[in-house]
């Protein structure tokens, strides 16, 4: 007695799927890391702080109030010593100045990949350029993120850093990382 076999895809078909969602999947993925990161930068805590979307255009002295504001919340949260604000807040600023010229690489490739899209014949070669171009940019800026967190986190003590991944986490959940104060 045999059963029916079901219907199989030969397997170069099936790896074909596997790798076009893969690389859909990483070069969306890519494109949101870099945004969200380049977009807020301060300590990686999300795009959005009380509703201000961070957009490059700012002025320097415009990003760096931002990121004071930013900084005074979070002080409060870890409960930081004057000591502890006087080293941290130059990390994030120069963390941030690293890392917009990573969110301007990141709208100029963004923008190739869209023009891609929109052009009488699908250039898959320049789609594959943006994804790539997305990826380095992404990792570039994790890279220069957990830089930021290793080197804040060397000047917290246990519990401020334990503090610090509460309230990241908490970022983390909400919708957009916005706080709701």
């Amino acid at each position: 007695m045999s059963t029916p076999s079901e219907p199989t895809t030969p397997p170069r078909s099936v790896l074909r799927t596997l790798l076009n969602r893969q690389t859909v999947f990483a070069f969306f993925a890519g494109a949101a890391l870099v945004a969200g990161v380049g977009a807020a930068t301060a300590m990686g805590t999300g795009g959005w702080h009380h509703g201000m979307m961070m957009h490059g255009a700012e002025s320097p002295a415009d990003m760096s109030a931002h990121i004071d504001h930013v900084l005074k919340h979070l002080y409060v949260e870890i409960d930081a010593t004057d000591a502890q604000k006087a080293k941290i807040g130059p990390l994030v600023q120069q963390a941030v100045s690293d890392l917009l010229p990573l969110h301007t690489q990141f709208q100029a490739a963004h923008t190739q990949a869209l023009q891609g899209l929109t052009q009488p014949t699908i250039d898959r070669a320049a789609l594959e350029a943006a994804r790539e171009a997305h990826l380095q940019l992404a990792d570039q800026a994790s890279k220069r993120i957990v830089q930021l967190l290793g080197d804040v986190g060397d000047v917290l003590t246990p519990a401020q850093r334990n503090a610090l991944a509460t309230h990241l986490g908490q970022l983390h959940e909400m919708p957009n990382g916005m706080p709701h104060s």
